[in-house]
């Protein structure tokens, strides 16, 4: 566009005033090529005697101060209402938040909020697919089994932790206090502790577990319990979109889903806690009052008194999941017995996992030093597999290339993780891996191996056991810290790592 010509349309604008009329009403309601549509029609011309084009309307609402339509539709918010939102939502949160948002978004968040035009979704029509990556993952009744978790884009994650924020405060004060999973001050470590202590006072357990719960949720009835407590109609409209977005493969081919909320999302895990809360949890609290359980998301245990009782809740649970789109693993669903020094009897099961512990009977010593039998929840075997492979591909005994200084540095942190949630109860059932750490240190002439844990009576070195090494020595990948124990009274003071 050329000077004359652009100071020709100024000029034809001030004169104008059927045209500048015209733009002013109409202006703020249509699009530019609408009102381009509707000026030709009309029979306006340019201050060149031209045709109106897409160049020239834009210099119109210029010259005349006429804003343009909102691009979003009902509901939809822009980039800055977005960033509007989650400042709102951080400063009345006190308690943290179950969605997590990596560190590098609150700085683009607020490098975007300049543009207020841009969309955060396209129109439910075009909603933009997610992309599935499959991971691996230990299971109860196969060595692995293969889930896909989604891949969302920095600005769907911020969009749906702005979504998560504003809706948590809400419906965190309402959701059961057995309910563990994905909560603010609430932890897997707290469930499987409340777990044991209630092990020890019912004889029977009933392990739930939901058949592709995440792949199976109804996206109806989870909007229900949406719309129950928030009249936000973005919330609504984007958590709908959010549950219907098409799943892009690897090979590029798009997948329609009708049910499922995704993994991978920051709002998922509030999603599936609000549809458990009202599918299980409510009709647990209505229906069997007198019974304890716990449930961590999807994974959940139910206390018993009797055999018989724990068969008519497990019949009672199934054909209510049913009535709500879900269904009982018929495999992984069992009925265990808590066996105990008191609790004799045989059964087929006498053991079953929770959230990466086996509950069995196991030797334990009480507070005068006796040994007995007792129901205790200790790392289990797909773990202690999961961690051994973790193990064996870091390659300790072939990095002959680093100093001990520099495998700490390099893993002491995955090894501490393991020892703060799995050593929380039972830890010596974790020496063997420890042991397996110190022995490829070995192997690599390191001498200077410490950890704070005991040895044995006989005298033979156990994992972390001293050997002499340099006062000044940096701690080595077997760095053992003592877990907190619950103060709950009980008798269980001590383990003793025995087979029974």
């Amino acid at each position: 566009m050329n000077k004359s010509w652009r100071g020709g349309l100024r000029r034809s604008t001030r004169r104008c005033g059927l045209r500048a009329e015209f733009i002013i009403q109409r202006g703020p309601t249509l699009s530019n090529q609408d009102l381009v549509d509707e000026l030709n029609a009309a029979g306006f011309k340019t201050g060149m005697g031209r045709a109106f084009d897409i160049d020239a309307v834009q210099w119109l609402r210029y010259a005349h101060h006429v804003p343009s339509p909102s691009p979003f539709e009902p509901g939809e918010l822009s980039v800055n209402e977005v960033a509007a939102q989650w400042t709102s939502a951080r400063a009345q949160s006190t308690t943290g938040s179950s969605a997590v948002i990596s560190k590098h978004a609150e700085p683009r968040l607020a490098g975007w909020a300049w543009r207020s035009r841009r969309r955060f979704w396209l129109p439910a029509a075009n909603v933009s697919p997610i992309r599935a990556t499959s991971r691996t993952q230990t299971g109860r009744s196969q060595r692995f089994k293969q889930y896909e978790v989604i891949v969302p884009t920095v600005a769907d994650r911020i969009a749906q932790t702005v979504a998560c924020l504003c809706l948590e405060p809400k419906v965190e004060p309402l959701f059961h206090p057995d309910s563990y999973g994905y909560r603010p001050g609430r932890s897997a470590l707290q469930a499987v502790g409340i777990c044991r202590e209630r092990c020890w006072r019912r004889n029977w357990v009933i392990d739930l577990d939901i058949r592709a719960f995440f792949d199976s949720v109804p996206h109806e009835l989870v909007l229900r319990a949406v719309r129950r407590h928030t009249d936000e109609q973005w919330i609504l409209l984007y958590v709908e979109r959010w549950l219907k977005a098409p799943l892009q493969q690897a090979d590029g081919t798009l997948v329609q889903r009708d049910r499922g909320t995704p993994q991978g999302s920051s709002i998922s895990p509030l999603l599936a806690n609000l549809f458990l809360h009202y599918v299980f949890d409510m009709w647990m609290r209505k229906q069997f009052p007198q019974l304890q359980f716990e449930r961590y998301c999807d994974d959940g245990v139910v206390h018993c008194v009797s055999e018989k009782q724990a068969q008519f809740v497990r019949g009672a649970i199934s054909e209510r999941l049913a009535r709500c789109g879900l269904e009982l693993h018929p495999d992984n669903t069992r009925i265990v017995y808590c066996k105990d020094g008191f609790r004799r009897a045989t059964y087929a099961n006498e053991r079953f996992e929770f959230l990466g512990y086996t509950f069995r009977p196991r030797r334990a010593k009480d507070k005068a030093g006796k040994c007995f039998v007792s129901f205790l929840p200790a790392v289990s075997d797909d773990a202690m597999r999961k961690m051994g492979h973790e193990l064996r591909s870091w390659r300790l005994n072939r990095r002959s290339d680093k100093a001990l200084g520099d495998l700490a540095r390099m893993f002491n942190v995955i090894v501490q993780g393991w020892s703060n949630y799995y050593g929380h109860f039972y830890r010596s059932a974790l020496y063997p891996l420890l042991r397996r750490i110190n022995d490829y240190l070995r192997a690599m002439g390191q001498e200077e191996i410490q950890a704070t844990a005991r040895q044995r009576s006989s005298g033979a070195a156990v994992a972390g056991a001293r050997c002499e090494a340099r006062a000044d020595a940096v701690r080595p990948l077997a760095t053992w810290r003592a877990a907190k124990r619950l103060d709950n009274g009980s008798g269980v003071s001590g383990d003793v790592h025995a087979p029974f």
